[in-house]
Order: C-alpha cells, then sequence, then structure tokens
C-alpha cells in the first residue's frame, strides 16, 4: 500500500492507493487541506489503516433515491413480479418522499428512526407490519451498498424497527362454511368450485387460479399443486410454486370432487360456446373464452357471495386459515396441516396457528387424565 505527502501552495496534502480500476489500473486519490506536515502525515496513516482493515470508502455522490432506483432494477429479475411490485411500491411511495434526496454517505440511523415515526403519525398511519418490511427492505439494499464498498456501515444494523401487531385472522366455524356454501352454490356457480377448492384444501389464491386439469388427477382424488397465476402490468404469468415446500400433493374430499367434476362441466359447455375461438390453456377457473381469470374478478365474485350468507365478513386468504384451524382443531397433526398448506417448515404452521393449540392442549390434558386414572380405576 502506497502513499507519499507534498506540499501545495501553503497547505499539505497526501496522495494514496485506493485499489484498480476495471481495467487493472493502479487508482490514486488526493486528500488535502492539512496545515502541517505531521497532520498530513498522521491523516494518511489513518486513511491507510481504513484501507487494509477493509472500511474504506470512496466518495460518491449517489442519493438515496438513485441508489434504491438502480437496486429495485437488478431486484427486479432476482424475485417473483408480485414479491418486485411490493419492493416497487415501497420504496416509490414510502421511502423516496421522506429519505430520497439525502446522500447515500450521509443516510444516518436518525433519518430511518425519523422516518418510522413519520409513517406512524401520518393521518392513515402505516401499520407496524408495513413499517418492519420497509426496514426489512432498507437492510437488505444497504447491505448490498456496504459489499460494493459505497457505504462503511449498514445504517439500518443500528435502528430498532416497531413491533408488528399481532395479526389474528377471523376464521369460520363449520356452521359459517356450511352458511356460505349452501347460500353460493347455485348463485355463483362459475365460482364455487374455487370457494370449495379454499376452504377444503387451504389452497393460496394463486395456485387456485394457476391450477389446471391435467393436475387433477380423479382417481386418486388427489390435486398436485406445480404452478400459481400472477398478474402484471403487462399480463398474467404462471410460474412455479415460491418454494419447494408449495409444489404438493393435496388429498381432495368427495364433496370437493363433486364441485370440480360439476364444473368441468359447466367449462365444457362454455367451450362450446365459443368453438375455435376459445383459448384452451387447461386452466380449471379461467374466464368463459378460456383465458387466465384476473384475481379481481374472483375478489368481486367473493364479496358478491358473502352478502348472500349470515357469515362473519373475512378475507378470501382467511379460508387458507380456516381449514388449517378445523384441521387443528380436529386434532389432525400439524405436520399434516403444514404439508396440506404448504408451508416451508412445521414451525410456521405452529407460529402462525399458535392460537388454536390452547384449546388443543385442553383436550390432550383431559384424555390423558382419562387414560390414566379411569382405566387405571377399572382394574
Amino acid at each position: 500500500m502506497r502513499g507519499h505527502v507534498r506540499k501545495r501552495g501553503n497547505k499539505w496534502c497526501f496522495v494514496i492507493d485506493v485499489g484498480r480500476d476495471e481495467n487493472g489500473k493502479r487508482k490514486q486519490k488526493w486528500f488535502s487541506g492539512y496545515a502541517t506536515k505531521k497532520e498530513a502525515e498522521k491523516a494518511m496513516a489513518a486513511k491507510l489503516q481504513e484501507i487494509v482493515s477493509g472500511v474504506y470508502v470512496a466518495e460518491n455522490n449517489d442519493t438515496v433515491e438513485t441508489y434504491l432506483r438502480n437496486w429495485l432494477e437488478d431486484k427486479r429479475s432476482q424475485v417473483r413480479p408480485s414479491t418486485y411490485r411490493g419492493y416497487e411500491w415501497l420504496v416509490r411511495v414510502h421511502i423516496i418522499p421522506h429519505l430520497g434526496g439525502i446522500e447515500l454517505s450521509d443516510l444516518r440511523p436518525q433519518h430511518l428512526q425519523a422516518l418510522y415515526r413519520k409513517l406512524q403519525s401520518l393521518d392513515k398511519p402505516l401499520s407496524n407490519r408495513t413499517i418492519l418490511h420497509i426496514h426489512l427492505l432498507l437492510h437488505e439494499a444497504l447491505d448490498r451498498a456496504v459489499k460494493w464498498g459505497m457505504v462503511a456501515r449498514n445504517v439500518a444494523d443500528a435502528v430498532d424497527p416497531p413491533r408488528p401487531e399481532v395479526r389474528r385472522s377471523i376464521v369460520w366455524t363449520p356452521e359459517d362454511v356450511w352458511a356460505f356454501l349452501s347460500a353460493n352454490e347455485e348463485a355463483e356457480a362459475r365460482y364455487y368450485a374455487a370457494f370449495v377448492l379454499a376452504v377444503m384444501t387451504g389452497m393460496r389464491k394463486g395456485e387456485i387460479l394457476g391450477l389446471r386439469w391435467s393436475e387433477i388427477d380423479w382417481d386418486s382424488a388427489v390435486v398436485r399443486i406445480n404452478q400459481t397465476l400472477t398478474w402484471t402490468k403487462q399480463g398474467p404469468i404462471l410460474q412455479e410454486p415460491k418454494t419447494d415446500r408449495s409444489r404438493r400433493s393435496v388429498a381432495l374430499s368427495p364433496e370437493t370432487i363433486v364441485a370440480l367434476r360439476r364444473h368441468h362441466a359447466l367449462q365444457a359447455q362454455e367451450r362450446l360456446l365459443y368453438g375455435t375461438e376459445y383459448k384452451d390453456h387447461d386452466l380449471v377457473f379461467a374466464r368463459p373464452n378460456g383465458e387466465p381469470l384476473h384475481p379481481r374478478t374472483l375478489d368481486n365474485a367473493w364479496y358478491r357471495a358473502l352478502k348472500r350468507a349470515n357469515v362473519p365478513r373475512i378475507r378470501f386468504h382467511d379460508l387458507r386459515h380456516t381449514h388449517a384451524s378445523l384441521l387443528l382443531a380436529q386434532g389432525v397433526h400439524p405436520k399434516i396441516v403444514s404439508e396440506r398448506l404448504g408451508h416451508s417448515t412445521i414451525n410456521i404452521t405452529l407460529d402462525t396457528y399458535s392460537h388454536v393449540l390452547p384449546g388443543l392442549q385442553k383436550q390432550v390434558a383431559d384424555r390423558f387424565d382419562e387414560v390414566i386414572f379411569h382405566k387405571t380405576r377399572e382394574k
């Protein structure tokens, strides 16, 4: 590592090697403005030590906005379209308006902490969970800035985001499920089978919309989940599930098979009606002409259906939670529930549905009590 001190006018300065460019050519950096030679030598020694220890950061004029927009462009090809849309929205709407003008090298923990407080005090404040997502996004983006030598440290390490609220989804009872399905079997015939699949298998909305007829084994009463449907600005995209565990086989109940067969017959009538104009993508749930179904169309049908039944108002995704909660309440092992839902680990299942488990603990205690004391006394 080389460097030397020299005098320029009335001031002292020093120059050091700071690495090599993309062509292997040596790069040098000048530092000036020292009153004495001794001050310049001391500053040079400190700067050389920074380089040796790996904490030296070359000056750059990138703002937080410039850096994050470049980071997003690189991220576009690394994550799923739905994930990218979430990242882009958080950056554009909630980060850039508050931090975008700050130079990346000037970003401090106080800036992030002030941002989080501001987002909590808006007229329509963001939830702590959304603010946590913003924090995790910034942490990931700044980690790359550290690796690339653009900043010396990740300032997000020094910031504690707000603790997310415990979100308890509303789930239906078996009576609620029956009331809802009974009220909509005829009224929402085109989407009834989708409702049945969601509550009877725990499939995600994207998995249901991406399901193909060829992935249903009628003889074994099993559905194989191999793809999901996502919509982007460019249109629908069929892609592989997010994780290996999401690619799974789920057993179907007899009533679910009945609903799917009825839906298959309805779709066959639409196919005949459209004739050669029918676009056959082998999709179980599609528009009348066979094209992929937009999630908003299913949502609209869902909220229409809710109005017909005297049941608690829940999200379509809560049918997945309802499926898991009802299985656990019946004493089904969490490992089986985890496999049906496609969770990456059983811990996710246990954490998500921990509120169901205390009641199960009481059932287990009562059964164990009966096994030990009642059977012992009978002898």
